[in-house]
């Protein structure tokens, strides 16, 4: 349907869903549709590097102490919010400064034409749909007026950059000015954050997240994946030790075994927690980094560095490699060359077929194994990020 017809019937929803005719008239003039905003979503492409630049760059030692400043800076509010909430200030820290550098890079962008350009986009229609009247929620409850609503192209917004129906959802008034602001005021931006956390992502207060360890060669590296969980001390039986050798504790926590670059690579305990990272964002170097920031920011050492460098496939060949698991007969989500874990799980599968360590990473042996023969480059797909 038209631009116009869609907009028509997405503010009837608006009003159905409680929206005030005095919010949709604010919101009017942004309600416009943005064909760049549709394009960028289309040929995004994010989280190219492997797990230690990326890390290298945003977990850095200047970042963790710049984090750890800010917790004493507002050290009443990150207190209130692990009180309440059970979440460490270290963990809201890392977000806040992955997403914004505490504030500096909130984006430029007006939101409501993002969202309603993506809603009338065809891809992700419904989602967006939601995701704008829940920011015309927001403008109806006083929290931001229409032309405050400046973020990403994406129609995020706010310091740790919430979709509008968790800005809705989680974000408190911890300043008691009787307004979520989660553009400008630090600590609603601290509260809100800790809630989402909390009763958004499922925290278990007290509970660790992320542990870096040391493997050992014999591993069965069919082992280390986030789907299967075992006991400390079962992982200390396999000879799983702490990066300086000392034994883990000999308990029934459960963990998985994350190695986000494969046997030669970093290795964590990954604990239920680390879930909240996950759904928080599914790019598994951003919620590794952003897991392992907080455990910088906690005061952990930083992680070991890998002996060697460690190949990564040229995108082309991830690509490809995706499209070869997709002729095998796994579903790898969309063929765009990032290693999300539905192609780690099926690179994992095939590594198992062919005998060779079952590590989840993509490599050039195991693409020639694939291909058989076949070397022809593999045709464009669309591209989205995992």
């Amino acid at each position: 349907m038209s631009f116009d017809r869609f907009l028509a019937d997405l503010k009837q929803q608006a009003v159905a869903a409680g929206v005030s005719q005095r919010a949709l008239a604010e919101a009017a003039p942004y309600l416009v549709y943005d064909q760049g905003i549709v394009n960028r979503d289309r040929g995004q492409r994010v989280f190219g590097q492997v797990f230690t630049e990326f890390a290298r760059n945003r977990a850095s030692d200047g970042a963790a102490k710049n984090a750890q400043a800010r917790i004493r800076m507002h050290a009443a509010a990150f207190s209130r919010a692990e009180k309440e909430y059970g979440v460490p200030p270290a963990v809201i820290a890392a977000f806040w400064g992955l997403e914004s550098s505490f504030g500096a890079e909130l984006g430029k962008l007006h939101t409501l034409p993002s969202l309603v350009s993506l809603a009338y986009d065809c891809r992700r229609s419904e989602m967006f749909q939601k995701e704008t009247i829940a920011a015309l929620k927001i403008i109806d409850r006083g929290d931001l007026t229409a032309s405050e609503m400046i973020g990403s192209w994406a129609g995020e917004l706010g310091q740790t950059q919430f979709l509008p129906t968790h800005y809705f959802n989680y974000a408190v008034d911890y300043d008691g000015d009787g307004h979520r602001n989660l553009l400008s005021s630090v600590p609603d931006v601290i509260g809100s954050t800790a809630n989402y956390i909390a009763n958004g992502l499922k925290w278990r207060r007290g509970e660790p997240w992320l542990q870096e360890v040391r493997v050992p060669q014999n591993l069965p590296w069919d082992q280390a994946d986030l789907t299967i969980k075992l006991s400390r001390s079962k992982w200390a039986q396999l000879g799983v030790t702490y990066p300086d050798g000392r034994a883990l504790p000999n308990d029934d926590m459960p963990a998985s075994l994350l190695l986000p670059m494969g046997r030669t690579g970093p290795a964590f305990l990954a604990y239920a927690n680390f879930a909240a990272y996950t759904e928080w964002n599914n790019s598994l170097i951003y919620s590794t980094t952003a897991g392992y920031l907080a455990t910088r920011i906690a005061g952990a050492p930083p992680m070991q560095r890998p002996s060697a460098a460690i190949a990564q496939l040229p995108f082309n060949e991830r690509r490809e490699m995706q499209h070869l698991l997709v002729r095998a007969g796994f579903n790898v989500g969309t063929v765009d060359g990032i290693m999300g874990q539905q192609s780690r799980t099926a690179v994992k599968a095939m590594q198992i077929k062919y005998g060779l360590p079952a590590d989840s990473w993509p490599t050039a042996e195991l693409l020639a194994r694939l291909r058989g023969g076949r070397t022809a480059p593999v045709a464009s797909e669309s591209l989205v990020v995992r």
